[in-house]
């Protein structure tokens, strides 16, 4: 029973199941029947709408062309061209530099004692700037001092032998006198014997005299006869002394030369020794600025060392600059410089501007060129020199030095903020005398202050807007005004 029950219900239910399932498709249907139209209608609605505003656009624009046919006159400042002889500027990039850059260096080895002088401060020539240990230095010459009293007593005992040996000398001269006095006389007794032997000879063979006389005479003659050997081997004697002491006194003289020999070595020494001693106390050369110090106290230095500091004369100061050398030559033919140091100096004024864009009070004048020309870069180097009181100017700033070069006849000036550049073309607005605008091309060429010069394009007398020349347009009615910046003619 209850298998049969459940049959039915569950047809039932799948048949309303079916039902819905049909009545929710009609549905649909009827829905996107009722949609389309309605999107259809959306769609209609916004193309008229988009035309409405597109038509609202362009009548809108219509207007404001006839509008603007009649506009308020744009408030510019106007300048007059003027034409003038304008003086021309060359600029170049300078380095400053000193008339003398002192690099201090040390002359001995030792130890840096201390340092005596102000960094960046003015210093006077021989001023002390560093003192190294003298104390090693001054033992070196405390030796030398006595190494030169010990040969100077050397020399004094060399002195002395060459007076003992020249008193030698004299007394072997006297010896050598008496031996040849003596000689003399024991030859003069010989002779005296021998005419004795001679007499007696033929006398005793004819028994005149006994034979005791004539062996008598024999005997004293031969008793002279050695004494004249020995008179003359004493003069021998005495003339060996002689040159004894005269070999002695050779022998003084040679020690007496190199005592001062070993003198003046000895005295150089001491020399050298007292310039080291005084190359501890390191001063300035020159008058100048004193820079950093590179060393410090307690350091070790030798001549091997870097600098310790450099000193600058920089009242006058050097600006190094670079002409190529196409100017160089054309400035020479035009006696605006020359090639040696001092000449033609008041033909060209030099003048410095600054880092910060400031021009320098003082002005500079020509001072050399280099020797050669870089064949690297076609280039020379010339110096300026300007003066510095004060010392404002330190070696190694950047600046322009700029010069008058040439002079511009009867040339067309306009403010630079008049003139507009695109694309490298200038343009100009020249304002008519009906106040309208025309944009104009012209050709610039060199600055002189804020002013161009203009070689074509502009005629003198003509005005040209100098404020406001983003606003114009071709054609554009303007109000001129006077530009109040200007240094042309004002429009008056």
């Amino acid at each position: 029973m209850n298998i049969q029950t459940a049959s039915p219900h569950r047809s039932e239910i799948v048949n309303l199941q079916l039902n819905q399932e049909k009545s929710n498709g009609v549905s649909m249907r009827v829905r996107l029947r009722e949609i389309l139209p309605r999107h259809k209608l959306l769609i209609s609605t916004i193309v008229v709408a988009i035309i409405l505003i597109l038509g609202a656009l362009i009548v809108a624009g219509r207007s404001g062309k006839s509008a603007q046919a009649s506009p308020r006159p744009l408030d510019v400042e106007v300048i007059k061209v003027e034409q003038q002889d304008v003086p021309i500027y060359s600029e170049w990039i300078g380095t400053t530099d000193g008339m003398v850059n002192a690099e201090i260096k040390a002359q001995v080895t030792g130890y840096l004692l201390r340092q005596d002088y102000k960094e960046g401060s003015f210093v006077k020539k021989g001023q002390l700037l560093f003192e190294i240990d003298p104390r090693p230095f001054q033992a070196a010459l405390d030796q030398a001092n006595g190494q030169v009293a010990q040969f100077l007593g050397q020399l004094e005992q060399a002195n002395s032998q060459v007076t003992q040996a020249e008193a030698q000398v004299g007394q072997a001269n006297s010896q050598l006198l008496q031996a040849q006095a003596q000689l003399a006389q024991a030859q003069a007794n010989q002779v005296r014997t021998q005419l004795d032997v001679n007499k007696y000879a033929p006398l005793a063979e004819q028994k005149a005299v006994t034979q005791q006389d004539y062996d008598n005479a024999v005997q004293s003659n031969v008793v002279a006869k050695a004494q004249v050997e020995a008179a003359k081997a004493g003069v021998e004697t005495a003339r060996a002394q002689v040159r004894a002491a005269n070999a002695q006194i050779g022998t003084a003289k040679a020690t007496i030369a190199t005592a001062k020999g070993q003198v003046e070595n000895a005295r150089a020494s001491v020399k050298t020794a007292e310039l080291n001693l005084g190359f501890t106390r390191i001063i300035s050369p020159i008058d100048g600025v004193a820079g950093i110090a590179q060393a410090q106290v307690g350091n070790l230095i030798s001549t091997t060392s870097s600098p310790l500091t450099t000193v600058s004369t920089v009242n006058p100061i050097k600006v190094f600059f670079t002409l190529n050398e196409r100017d160089y030559l054309n400035f020479t033919k035009r006696n605006l410089i020359d090639a040696q140091q001092g000449a033609s100096v008041e033909q060209l004024e030099l003048e410095l501007l600054l880092a910060d864009g400031t021009s320098y009070p003082q002005k500079g004048s020509f001072f050399f060129a280099d020797r050669q020309v870089d064949p690297k870069t076609g280039a020379i180097r010339l110096a300026g020199i300007f003066p510095n009181p004060g010392n404002v100017l330190r070696p190694g700033q950047y600046g322009r030095v700029r010069a008058v070069t040439s002079t511009k006849e009867e040339a067309l000036l306009v403010p630079q903020r008049a003139v507009t550049e695109l694309q490298g073309s200038y343009q100009v607005a020249v304002v008519g005398a009906d106040n309208k605008i025309e944009i104009r091309s012209v050709k610039v060429s060199d600055r002189t202050g804020t002013m161009w010069i203009v070689e074509d394009g502009l005629k003198s007398g003509e005005i040209v807007v100098a404020e406001g020349t983003q606003k114009v347009k071709p054609g554009a009615v303007v109000n001129p005004k006077p530009y109040v910046g200007g240094t042309a003619g004002n429009v008056r």
